[in-house]
């Protein structure tokens, strides 16, 4: 890269280094680069390329996420916080791609959506707040109740709620403080999800069996239940019908982080059967596309009556 007379080199270098070879024009323009000199660098065919009004990228090549991040946080300006999905992905949690950075600013800043990045002003800036690098993003649970409101489809809102529940990254009463003070405009998505995770859904796939049982009109069962004999904890389980002895798990690798994980859920599993509870593994296939069949043996183990060895089972609702 050449220089104008007048660039601190060294100052424009960090900055590029700390910013993933991102700049603003005032960064630029703070380093001694000239105008003329901006204005040649970003020309057509220039080293360096326009991501957002007054944001540039000094490489060439197509912006990765990363820099079209960093770029969105220059561009929405001093104390802004990235939120939603491309919060929850700095994160680690599973969320549907998605192209455009939401930025939250605080209201009264006069900035426009623009691109790859929708501008949120909000009166509610998070007061903890995660770094990375150059970026500044919401914590889990503010980031979920701003990622209902990107999502297009319900099934995706679910699977969010679930997954930063299940992985202790949100706990339920907080998303549910969340939801109060947030916007009532589209939170109707979030608020049956939570719905849902208060009842003991832990993922997309216990929630596919929630809606079966419901709409079936079955006795509505204890989701996520956790069973002890005496004191003595004996397992989790995905539906639980007490009066009746009969459990159902969700099946599915997706949810369990390793081999041996699963091998302990097969476990778990004889270890119920021996106690006298009717165990039913279901897949969430199975769900989706054998409902009839799934109902049919549930019905027949809830008919089959309850083992006298499960009376002494004792079930605790999913902790929130």
């Amino acid at each position: 890269m050449t220089h104008s007379a007048g660039t601190d080199r060294n100052d424009l270098e960090r900055t590029l280094h700390r910013q993933e070879h991102v700049l603003s024009r005032s960064q630029a323009l703070a380093c001694g680069m000239t105008r003329d000199a901006l204005r040649h660098r970003i020309r057509p065919g220039g080293p360096w390329q326009r991501i957002l009004p007054g944001v540039y990228l000094t490489v060439t090549g197509t912006p990765t996420r990363v820099q079209n991040e960093v770029a969105a946080v220059l561009y929405a300006g001093t104390g802004s916080v990235i939120t939603g999905l491309a919060a929850l992905r700095r994160q680690g949690i599973r969320v549907p791609e998605e192209s455009v950075t939401s930025v939250l600013i605080p209201a009264g800043r006069v900035r426009a959506s623009q691109g790859l990045v929708s501008i949120w002003p909000t009166t509610r800036m998070p007061e903890r707040i995660c770094y990375e690098g150059a970026v500044q993003f919401a914590l889990p649970t503010r980031a979920v109740a701003d990622s209902a409101r990107e999502l297009t489809s319900f099934r995706d809102v679910r699977a969010v709620v679930a997954d930063t529940v299940q992985r202790g990254l949100c706990r339920v009463d907080g998303l549910g403080e969340e939801l109060r003070q947030g916007p009532v405009r589209n939170s109707a998505w979030l608020r049956r999800a939570l719905a849902e995770v208060s009842d003991g859904i832990r993922s997309v796939a216990e929630a596919d069996l929630r809606d079966l049982i419901i709409k079936a009109r079955l006795p509505v069962p204890m989701f996520n239940a956790r069973l002890y004999l005496g004191p003595a904890f004996l397992a989790a389980v995905d539906a639980w019908w007490p009066q009746a002895g009969v459990a159902v798990e969700v099946d599915s690798r997706e949810w369990h982080l390793s081999p041996a994980d699963w091998d302990h859920t097969l476990r778990r599993g004889r270890r119920l059967s021996a106690r006298g509870v009717i165990v039913l593994h279901v897949t969430p296939g199975q769900l989706r596309t054998q409902p009839t069949a799934v109902l049919a043996d549930i019905r027949r183990a809830l008919a089959a009556g309850r083992s006298p060895a499960t009376r002494a089972i004792r079930a605790l609702p999913a902790a929130g």
